[in-house]
């Protein structure tokens, strides 16, 4: 409910390269709004998200998407079946352990010369707990900047552009695009 009314922060720079139609896969796409529902107004969206509920709301919402109940460590997706990738506020609610993996595997869902953009975070933290976000227990971990600057280049992509999003509510994220190298 709160990233619902959010527009679609950092889309644009994305959006800007893509030609209608191309195939877009939302990394945590939740129920599916303002991201999901967004893209899929010009592209072919599909959505991974492990909750099970999540993923209902997003069928509800983006009646025109095609959505996932799987796990994004453990899902098979085709190789090279995806324009582009996006993973806006999901990566840090992996296992940081995870995250290399995690890119590695969008690496090979991308086509050559695909893109993803995703929210990281600015300092790295070992894994806890919240047990009250907004109403639901959420995990957390991640690296600093730095460090995924490295994977990313490690797996294969060349970084972009960064840039902060998130500031209007207190929050300070970094919002990458990267391509498929």
């Amino acid at each position: 409910e709160s990233r619902s009314t959010e527009p679609g922060s950092g889309l644009q720079g994305l959006t800007d390269r893509l030609d209608r139609g191309a195939a877009v896969l939302d990394i945590g796409c939740g129920a599916g709004v303002p991201i999901a529902r967004l893209l899929a107004e010009r592209y072919r969206v599909t959505g991974v998200d492990i909750s099970p509920e999540m993923v209902l709301r997003a069928q509800r919402n983006v009646p025109a998407g095609n959505f996932v109940c799987a796990d994004i460590m453990t899902v098979s997706l085709p190789p090279s079946g995806f324009d582009v990738a996006v993973a806006l506020y999901s990566v840090f609610h992996l296992p940081r352990a995870d995250h290399r993996c995690l890119f590695q595997r969008v690496h090979g869902w991308l086509k050559p010369g695909g893109y993803l953009l995703c929210t990281l975070s600015h300092h790295g933290e070992e894994g806890y707990t919240e047990q009250d976000f907004f109403g639901a227990t959420m995990y957390w971990s991640n690296y600093g900047l730095t460090e995924y600057m490295e994977m990313l280049t490690g797996v294969g992509f060349a970084v972009l552009e960064t840039r902060s999003v998130g500031c209007d509510r207190g929050e300070d994220h970094p919002l990458v695009l990267a391509r498929r190298r």
